[in-house]
């Protein structure tokens, strides 16, 4: 069925272009700017600085597209799955037909961006070690050298050179001016920590910086962001000057005091733990001297209670004491030898009288003296015991009591 002509007449007809151009009007008039929530998906970031992404709910998806400009002034890291709220405005795209949303400004619902960005940093850093005890160094003790990193119109370099006039004079101070919030006051700060420790690489001995301190008065989050940015985190710990962070107030507590080698709650405070007091130095090295006086006091006594105990072994291991102790162990000895062989002779003397006695009861001689004689034969002295046992004309001899008698037998019975 053909169209009628006046149909035809009647009738609008729109180009491609037209009706793109009539919705692009009615899109970006209407949405030019305007909050939208949403979860983030499909996230892209490109090497020309512009951040690609898509936000989504339960029943849609809607393109979206972060420029450069805006995308360095995010702190947080974008990633898929976070919940965001974005203003911005939306813009069609003529040549694909597409539209999307420009966002100029984003943050993570139910927590602020820059919370967000600064526990996500925490986490970074401390699973690569920054906030690690073992890597932090010890403070020195009253360093003759000290360098500053801050702003030289803020209140902190005044509190710190206040502190430090007062408390001990002699000190060198170095400062290194940078600025301590907004723009490139990270880079400054950053830039000033590399340069003391580039400086203590060209010098030696006294000339060195032996402490730092790097830090700012009191302020807003967001004064005092510079201190929560990697950069500055990451030129503390590669600094090889031991640095005391002083940021702020008490409250306070930025990355760079995490992994400072000491945190101060204040710049005044930083100043007052780098250098004591000098009244108090002074009263520490009287108690060190009293301290030493009493140590070599009693060194000196327990050398001289050694030299006592040594010259007493001494005197008991002389040979003359030695002579003297021998010879009277010897005489002790001799006594109790004495002693020992009269008792032995005494006994052995009894034990001879009974056997003399004994031998004297069964001597011949005693029989004799009751009466008997003996008599031998004179030829070889044998005993005569029987009278067969001599002959007619032998000599013989009879002992008596008292003397002897020689006989010739003249008959044998």
């Amino acid at each position: 069925m053909s169209l009628q002509s006046s149909e035809i007449k009647t009738r609008r007809i729109f180009t491609v272009s037209e009706i793109t151009q009539d919705i692009k009007l009615i899109l970006e008039s209407n949405f030019a700017e305007v909050w939208v929530e949403g979860e983030v998906s499909n996230f892209r970031q490109y090497p020309s600085g512009h951040d690609y992404l898509s936000l989504k709910d339960q029943a849609a998806i809607l393109t979206a597209v972060i420029f450069n400009r805006n995308s360095k002034e995010i702190k947080f890291k974008i990633e898929d799955g976070l919940k965001v709220i974005c203003l911005g405005k939306v813009e069609v795209y003529a040549p694909r037909g597409q539209y999307q949303l420009i966002i100029e400004k984003i943050e993570p619902k139910g927590i602020g961006s820059l919370q967000l960005a600064l526990e996500q940093l925490k986490q970074k850093l401390e699973k690569e070690g920054l906030f690690s005890l073992a890597h932090k160094r010890p403070i020195p003790y009253l360093p003759s050298r000290i360098g500053v990193v801050t702003s030289l119109s803020g209140a902190a370099i005044k509190d710190v050179l206040k502190v430090l006039e007062r408390r001990f004079k002699d000190v060198h101070i170095i400062i290194n001016p940078v600025r301590v919030q907004g723009e490139n006051a990270k880079e400054e700060i950053a830039l000033g920590i590399k340069d003391f420790n580039d400086f203590n690489s060209r010098v030696s001995g006294n000339e060195r910086i032996e402490v730092m301190i790097v830090g700012r008065g009191g302020g807003s989050t967001e004064d005092l962001w510079a201190f929560n940015e990697e950069v500055v985190a990451r030129a503390i710990y590669h600094s090889q000057i031991p640095v005391i962070s002083a940021v702020g107030h008490e409250r306070d507590v930025t990355i760079a005091d995490l992994v400072a080698d000491l945190r101060a709650a204040t710049p005044s405070v930083a100043a007052e733990i780098v250098i004591p007091k000098k009244e108090d130095l002074k009263d520490n090295l009287d108690s060190l001297i009293k301290n030493l006086k009493q140590s070599f006091l009693d060194l000196g006594q327990n050398f001289q209670d050694t030299i006592d105990a040594l010259m007493h072994r001494l005197r008991l291991k002389n040979p003359v004491v030695l002579i003297d102790e021998y010879q009277e162990r010897a005489r002790d000895f001799a006594r109790q030898i004495y002693v020992r062989m009269t008792h032995f002779m005494k006994l052995k003397q009894s034990e001879f009288t009974k056997a003399i006695e004994k031998l004297s009861g069964l001597s011949p001689l005693n029989i004799l003296a009751r009466g008997y004689s003996i008599t031998f034969k004179m030829a070889d002295g044998a005993v005569i015991k029987e009278a067969k046992a001599i002959k007619a004309g032998e000599v013989i001899k009879t002992r008596l009591h008292k003397g002897e008698i020689l006989s010739q037998v003249r008959e044998v019975y």
